[in-house]
């Protein structure tokens, strides 16, 4: 019996690179390999690698550079990049990290299964194609996630040109994935245990324009949640402009949607938002906030900003500050602005300097701190339904995320055993439960099990 050749693979970035990680995962376990998570152990490793900012790239990087050190005297024979960076840098990863036997761009990662084989051969294979392609392997994917919550990537690349932004040029122009793919992949995902779904894109609102000649997402929306076997479907990457009356209803009508929705904003101030190229203005930031409350009182709004993007002023700044005061998001991740070559902010006036551009991001953030531990408070009383993501046996605690919390970038709700309202053997990673709220602590939250 041949023994099968072990992969090593990490997955590095955001949800939507682990999407492709899974689906070649999935073609190289076809293809007959198999995996390991003990890199020493590994003969082949794929790192697929994200370069959306500064931190990122060198995240990626040390990656590289750390697995390469395996390859003297070791297992290790092919150390492989995915992703961004391989897409954006095929050249300068050649010239600079010779330890890197192969490069598989972000449209070309279907090609995995013979690059491997290649570079296991000794040759140096390279599959970069135009970023304008569609990469998308239907029915294929080994999940990451556990298996009881998936993310679902409905469209590839994006055409909003925000100027601090490099992901049309590595990702290319907006790209919807057929609904009809998509559908047949949620019910393989709920055949397969998968509670909640993700909806996933660089930009999910604008789903099907291209292909339909309209927003498509409230009619994809209704479909998935027709799906039997998912319990929660969770929408991210909202732009704020972008949504409509009819998305708004789908959200408030549908038992299946989690009232939670993520609007990236990147800042409140109109000469900002201009010069970042984004479409939203700061009055109408306001009326969807108030809009999204009033359809959906319960909803949770999840935003993300920009702190230091060049020419910002300090008013301009402390505007921000009021803004995020005023909104009270019950979410909120802020980045300093990282200049990326070959972007429209790269060439502003007003660079900022970066210990600047770090004050102001941790001034928004322990304002923001604030914001969110009164808002965990204020969830003591709720019942609320919870997704079990786990026990911890000596404490005799389970974990678990409430419709509030995505995986990952949210906070986490504990609840004590209490037997006799268990069913036998206990809850399962997957498991729904009712949950009153008893307190809270920072940003998770405690409770007691209702049954």
């Amino acid at each position: 019996m041949t023994t099968k050749t072990k992969v090593f693979f990490t997955s590095l970035g955001c949800d939507k690179n682990l999407v492709d990680s899974e689906q070649m995962m999935a073609l190289l376990a076809d293809g007959g390999f198999s995996f390991t998570e003990d890199e020493s152990e590994a003969e082949a490793a794929v790192v697929n690698s994200c370069c959306f900012i500064g931190d990122a790239k060198e995240e990626s990087i040390n990656t590289i550079i750390e697995l390469g050190g395996l390859k003297a005297g070791g297992r290790l024979k092919a150390l492989i990049v995915t992703g961004c960076l391989a897409q954006r840098y095929a050249k300068e990863i050649r010239r600079d990290l010779p330890e890197v036997d192969a490069i598989v761009g972000t449209t070309a990662f279907p090609q995995i299964v013979s690059v491997i084989r290649s570079a296991l051969k000794g040759e140096k294979p390279e599959a970069v194609g135009s970023i304008d392609e569609t990469a998308y392997v239907s029915g294929k994917r080994i999940l990451t996630t556990g298996g009881h919550y998936a993310y679902l990537k409905i469209a590839e690349g994006c055409s909003k040109n925000c100027t601090y932004c490099v992901i049309p040029k590595v990702r290319g122009h907006y790209r919807s994935i057929p609904e009809e793919q998509l559908l047949q992949d949620a019910e393989l995902l709920a055949k397969q245990g998968v509670k909640e779904l993700i909806l996933v894109a660089q930009e999910t609102t604008v789903y099907g324009t291209d292909l339909y000649g309209k927003k498509a997402l409230p009619e994809l929306l209704r479909k998935l949640c027709a799906i039997e076997g998912l319990s929660w479907i969770r929408l991210l990457y909202c732009y704020p402009e972008e949504i409509d009356d009819e998305l708004v209803e789908v959200l408030a009508s549908e038992p299946k949607l989690c009232h939670y929705l993520d609007l990236p904003i990147q800042h409140c101030s109109d000469r900002i938002l201009r010069l970042m190229a984004r479409k939203a203005t700061k009055d109408g930031l306001v009326d969807i906030i108030q809009k999204l409350r009033a359809k959906i009182p319960d909803i949770t709004l999840r935003t993300t900003l920009i702190s230091g993007f060049p020419g910002e002023t300090e008013e301009e700044h402390r505007e921000l500050l009021d803004f995020v005061q005023e909104m009270q998001f019950d979410r909120l991740g802020d980045f300093v602005y990282s200049r990326e070559e070959e972007t429209g902010a790269a060439k502003l006036p007003g660079q900022i300097k970066a210990a600047e551009k770090r004050r102001r991001r941790d001034e928004i953030m322990a304002l923001q701190q604030t914001v969110a531990f009164e808002n965990a408070k204020a969830q003591i009383g709720r019942e609320l339904q919870v997704l079990v993501e786990g026990r911890i046996p000596e404490e005799h605690v389970y974990v678990g995320r409430t419709y509030r919390d995505a995986p990952e970038i949210d906070g986490l709700i504990f609840f004590p055993e209490e037997r006799e309202k268990e069913p036998s053997g206990g809850y399962l990673t997957g498991d729904l439960v009712t949950v009153r709220v008893t307190d809270s602590h920072e940003y998770d939250l405690l409770g007691e099990i209702l049954g």
